[in-house]
């Protein structure tokens, strides 16, 4: 998906909701367990209650590749059940030297019908690089995260008194464009977020962690919104996990709704 397909989705459905699909076998409603399947029908059920909010699916491979040769099996099956006007992303967070950068890049925007993976850049410009090859297909940097052990290295500055993030956010842009590089910022980070945006201010931003993290999707928005919305959100828990019975879909369904109208109110100020 290019970027301006990704734009008109946002705008036409109102939304910028990344829906992340994090299964875990204990947590799926029990009636699920008896469909030879478990984890791809659970997704299956999030995905058609989810679809006309959201903009962008999630799939964290872990959660898939845990589970053995079966969990790459509704890994693929889910990615390929997600709607064609969806963004598709490949939370899987590798980085590796060139040629095995290759090699996963080829696994998710070939063998799998993925538009972005997400990617550690400490190796640098050649682990990062070979994402870039493919047309209409993204490379997903991770920016600043917020998790705790975050402080042990983003946070560490230069001589410039550039924290290493900013670093890594301003060199990785020299790779790339805003046509195919995005990078994750947490949703906690809201102060360093509107840092982030001015470093890059035409780039899409990958925003988990509103939800059962805590994070403020109003606060967010203000921080990291540029003219073409340039976020997406990402909420996982607090909507795969809003009921737990054999109506959990439309549990789902409520709280992508409520997310996807307050997203509707901020959209309609950069419409104006």
């Amino acid at each position: 998906m290019t970027r301006s397909e990704l734009i008109h989705q946002i705008f036409a459905k109102q939304s910028f909701l990344c829906v992340g699909l994090d299964p875990v076998m204990e947590k799926i409603p029990a009636h699920l367990l008896e469909f030879e399947d478990p984890i791809f029908e659970f997704n299956k059920r999030i995905i058609d209650a989810t679809s006309e909010y959201a903009v962008a699916y999630k799939p964290n491979t872990a959660f898939y590749e845990a589970l053995g040769v079966n969990g790459w099996k509704s890994l693929e099956k889910t990615i390929n059940y997600i709607p064609k006007d969806c963004f598709i992303i490949a939370d899987a967070k590798r980085g590796d030297i060139g040629n095995t950068s290759t090699a996963y890049a080829k696994t998710f925007f070939e063998t799998l019908p993925c538009d972005a993976v997400t990617v550690a850049p400490y190796m640098g410009k050649d682990s990062v690089q070979p994402f870039l090859k493919f047309d209409g297909k993204w490379a997903i940097v991770l920016g600043l995260t917020s998790n705790e052990g975050a402080n042990d290295f983003q946070y560490y500055a230069n001589k410039e008194e550039q924290p290493l993030y900013a670093k890594v956010i301003s060199t990785v842009m020299e790779w790339g464009t805003s046509e195919n590089l995005m990078f994750v910022v947490g949703a906690t980070r809201t102060e360093q977020l509107a840092d982030i945006r001015r470093i890059a201010p035409e780039h899409f931003l990958l925003v988990p962690g509103v939800g059962a993290q805590g994070g403020s999707l109003e606060d967010v928005f203000n921080a990291g919104a540029n003219t073409d919305c340039g976020l997406l959100v990402n909420a996982s828990r607090s909507i795969i996990y809003a009921g737990s019975g054999t109506d959990f879909e439309v549990a789902a369904k409520k709280e992508a709704l409520n997310i996807q109208s307050e997203m509707a109110l901020y959209l309609q100020r950069l419409m104006r």
